[in-house]
């Protein structure tokens, strides 16, 4: 499960990529996030009203109510698998489809290193340069609800982004799941324009071959 990424590209970069034609007053001039957590806020780029905007957002959806029996606090869920689940469903429209700009992600690693402990977070990225890529997000905007206790009831916006089976390079360190990246400008159309019928089909593994691991053992990946 990815629970932590990074994005270190400029504002303008993302802009260019994504076509984004506004920019929320949230943003700023968007310092770099070598290592977003979950119910971090970092940026996504959304369908609204007049276009594409880039806005900040908390990362967690809200969890289905079965997850949260019993608890006082929602924290959100950050990965999207089962997209047939009627709790996901009502987000999958192109109002609620966002793009969540990365330039690594991590998996965590078990296995020993040489000096005998885990190896931990290994980061992934399409190459040594960490060049700026998106996952296949959705948003919801002004959802109320505690996040954490010492917070108390907040009303945020919040994204988070589908996942699917791991290629061959996340698989050797984690064979469950890997972030849905779309790797084409014509993807990125897709997943914010088409019917869902037709953006479903991106919620499949990045090709054998397409990530390189370019950091291993450190919670940040600094290198822009």
């Amino acid at each position: 499960m990815c629970n932590l990424y990074s994005h270190t590209s400029a504002r303008q970069s993302v802009i260019d990529l994504t076509h984004a034609m506004s920019v929320s007053d949230s943003v700023g001039n968007m310092a770099p996030l070598p290592g977003i957590f979950p119910d971090y806020a970092a940026p996504v780029v959304r369908n609204v009203a007049g276009g594409r905007e880039l806005a900040m957002a908390r990362w967690g959806m809200p969890s289905p109510q079965f997850v949260l029996k019993g608890k006082k606090t929602d924290p959100g869920v950050t990965n999207i698998r089962n997209i047939k689940s009627p709790h996901w469903r009502r987000w999958l429209g192109t109002e609620h489809r966002c793009l969540v700009p990365f330039t690594s992600f991590s998996e965590f690693d078990h296995s020993p290193g040489t000096d005998g402990k885990k190896r931990g977070d290994t980061w992934f990225a399409l190459d040594e340069s960490r060049p700026l890529a998106v996952f296949a997000g959705i948003h919801v905007m002004a959802w109320t609800s505690t996040r954490k206790i010492k917070e108390g009831e907040v009303t945020a916006d919040l994204y988070g982004f589908l996942t699917c089976d791991p290629n061959a390079e996340v698989a050797a360190i984690h064979p469950k799941a890997m972030p849905v990246i779309l790797a084409t400008p014509e993807e990125i159309e897709t997943w914010l324009t088409a019917p869902w019928e037709d953006a479903v089909k991106l919620q499949r593994p990045l090709s054998d071959g397409a990530l390189k691991i370019v950091a291993v053992g450190q919670k940040a990946d600094e290198a822009a």
